[in-house]
């Protein structure tokens, strides 16, 4: 990506009321952000509020500062053992997983391990997140799972935080023999920060065995707000989610309710009865989270996972042959009804050419319409 490039994706970020989902729609009937910003105001009045359109053509007047910052980041990639990486949807490193959430992320901050490229983009992860306090059990619950599910072949996903989080890394770094990256890591600040800092020999860890991603540009402070958002891309990344311990009104808890929503499957740790910290997982039980006791509970809830730690023995029902070019859709499809404007707000493909792509996968039985103007994936493994 070149500089010129480059400044389009932040001015995209830093204007001033414009979010994600306002992005994606200019995205989707514009393209790239060069051609967003050649856009007569009215043309951007047809997609944003006046105020958003009034906003859009001006230049934020942290731009140069923060172009200078990213410019410098991306320049230091490899100089610590790890890469450094900005990409955006369509971007071959962004996570396919990302593609089928309600709310894809249009630009991401990669540090770390990332795949090559001829190798798979990521193995199969499984979010574990808990309380900010554990007990000394439930953080040595953290370690032996995170460290047995990498073990077996998972990607351990977690947000870095104080407690089950910074244990369930510290097991996935711990696993003999795991596959790259181990463990990863969904901060709610830029990618330059740590937070907390009492986890910045643990960040520098990652960064050498794993992955840390972030949404929020260079030199975004840590804000209480972005750290519940960022909880729908530790769901999104994983297979499901295992909450080891956790209060009622657990920020955990939220991520279990993110990955419910996804189609994903939640586990929780059982604990006594007298602890408040288990009180969240036996919430989460008695609606509908399967009940653990090994991380071998885990894994044979999750086909991908079992295909991972036999080697790929394990057998799968076969997709049904797509052509080429439909496998980007497929992906985007996620699991659930989703309609024509979300999908074209994942993909930017033009309406003509995405409504041409759902009549061939619907041919090939591979897609069904929904009333209210509703596409599923049929037939996934």
């Amino acid at each position: 990506m070149d500089r010129g490039e480059l400044t389009g994706w932040l001015r995209l970020a830093l204007t001033p009321g414009v979010g994600d989902a306002s992005v994606r729609r200019l995205l989707a009937a514009f393209g790239p952000p060069e051609a967003i910003f050649a856009q007569p105001a009215a043309a951007l009045r047809q997609l944003l509020t006046p105020a958003q359109a009034g906003a859009l053509a001006q230049t934020p007047p942290v731009l140069a500062q923060t172009l200078d910052a990213t410019l410098n980041w991306l320049a230091a990639s490899g100089q610590d053992g790890a890469q450094h990486a900005f990409v955006t949807l369509g971007d071959a490193r962004y996570p396919a997983a990302l593609l089928a959430i309600e709310d894809p992320p249009p630009m991401l901050y990669l540090l770390g391990q990332l795949p090559g490229e001829n190798s798979p983009p990521y193995p199969p992860a499984l979010a574990v997140v808990g309380s900010r306090n554990p007990t000394p059990q439930g953080a040595l619950n953290a370690r032996q799972f995170a460290r047995a599910l990498c073990e077996a072949g998972l990607t351990v996903v977690s947000g870095l935080a104080l407690g089950i989080d910074g244990a369930a890394h510290e097991g996935a770094l711990q696993a003999a023999g795991s596959t790259l990256p181990s463990t990863i890591a969904v901060i709610g600040t830029g990618i330059d920060r740590v937070y907390p800092s009492r986890h910045r020999e643990l960040a520098h860890r990652i960064a050498r065995q794993g992955l840390i991603v972030s949404e929020y540009p260079i030199g975004t402070p840590p804000l209480a707000a972005n750290f519940p958002k960022r909880n729908r891309l530790i769901a999104g990344l994983a297979l499901g989610a295992l909450v080891v311990e956790a209060a009622p009104q657990s920020g955990s808890l939220i991520t279990a309710r993110l990955a419910v929503e996804q189609g994903k499957e939640v586990f929780a740790i059982p604990g006594s009865i007298h602890s408040a910290q288990s009180r969240g997982c036996h919430q989460l039980i008695r609606q509908g989270a399967k009940l653990v006791e090994t991380a071998q509970d885990v894994l044979e809830e999750l086909p991908q996972a079992a295909r991972a730690m036999s080697g790929g023995a394990a057998e799968a029902p076969a997709p049904a042959p797509a052509a080429p070019d439909t496998d980007g859709l497929l992906r985007a499809l996620g699991a659930d009804p989703v309609s024509l404007d979300a999908l074209q707000a994942r993909t930017g493909l033009a309406t003509p050419v995405l409504q041409a792509r759902l009549l061939e996968l619907e041919l090939q039985g591979q897609l069904g319409r929904l009333p209210g103007g509703l596409f599923q994936r049929l037939g996934q493994g």
